[in-house]
């Protein structure tokens, strides 16, 4: 007999590898730094591809990532924020207890990113032709 949910697996094993697909076609397209190919690829006329992870950084990386997230959440939360009080949706006390928290939350992020020596700057991530994560 088979349950609702067993006929979900393979709808969820073809995602599974749809997900994996795409993360092995993303990390192919990273290009390789300069320094990092050795003299018989840099001859090649086709560009080496390379994910470069440094064992020394890997947590500064990783706390920079993690914050980048938070960072993108609360200027998320802030918009909406802002789109309720614009519709009146709030009261008065609702509007200055949201205001109030994300000031709190805008002044920790900032004395993690001092903790972690990194600016707010340094959380917005370069996404090429997209341009930048975070607004201005």
């Amino acid at each position: 007999m088979t349950t609702p949910a067993d006929r979900h697996l393979p709808a969820e094993s073809a995602r599974r590898r749809e997900v994996a697909d795409a993360a092995r076609r993303a990390f192919a397209l990273l290009p390789a730094r300069s320094g990092e190919l050795s003299d018989a690829e840099q001859r090649t006329d086709r560009p080496a591809r390379r994910l470069h992870a440094d064992p020394e950084t890997v947590e500064r990386d990783l706390v920079t990532l993690v914050l980048t997230i938070v960072e993108l959440l609360r200027q998320l939360m802030e918009r909406q924020a802002l789109h309720r009080v614009d519709q009146g949706d709030l009261t008065e006390d609702q509007e200055e207890r949201l205001g109030l928290t994300l000031m709190l939350l805008h002044d920790r992020m900032v004395e993690l990113c001092d903790h972690y020596d990194l600016t707010l700057e340094d959380l917005n991530l370069d996404l090429g032709p997209l341009g930048t994560l975070l607004p201005p």
